[in-house]
């Protein structure tokens, strides 16, 4: 596949989106789950903008791949490379969370009571305190991930390429 768009490398440009939709998808994910009145707003929307960060990771990291195959390599290109790798896990969690917080709460309550049953009082308050702190380490590692990725790409491409000061 040609990664490139009116003579621009298609990475420059999917690379903006990855970085606005990796942390909404976290935002509307924590959001759901801990705000039922934005849960409520949300809908499908929460999952449906995981999904879309979800299918941003991996065609991101193909155009990085294009490109690498069209500049020179530098350390610092191939640290960006590497630390790429480890945003695809994160946003899968991220996906995984928001799809099943949307499920649990639209189709789950039913079972829910059952369950709170079966667990008693402290059970079902340990799950759900678990269940956010999963939510909570998935989305804040997705978050950290594009920051620290994002901040070695940029990096990469701009550190020592102009200058610091002004002309007069």
């Amino acid at each position: 596949m040609d990664y490139e768009i009116s003579g621009l490398p298609m990475h420059v440009l999917l690379v903006h989106a990855t970085v606005v939709f990796v942390p909404l998808a976290a935002l509307c994910t924590l959001l759901s789950l801990l705000w039922p009145a934005a849960r409520r707003r949300l809908g499908i929307v929460t999952p449906l903008v995981a999904l879309l960060a979800l299918v941003l990771v991996p065609l991101t990291a193909a155009a990085g791949a294009w490109l690498l195959d069209r500049v020179d390599s530098t350390p610092r290109i191939s640290d960006h490379m590497q630390l790429a790798g480890m945003l695809l896990p994160w946003v899968v969690g991220v996906f995984l969370v928001a799809l099943a917080q949307w499920l649990w709460f639209r189709y789950g309550a039913t079972q829910a009571e059952g369950m709170s049953r079966r667990m008693g009082a402290t059970g079902s308050r340990i799950a759900g305190i678990v269940a956010v702190v999963v939510a909570v380490v998935l989305c804040g590692g997705a978050v950290a991930a594009v920051a620290i990725i994002g901040e070695s790409g940029s990096r990469a491409v701009w550190e020592g390429s102009f200058r610091t000061g002004a002309e007069d």
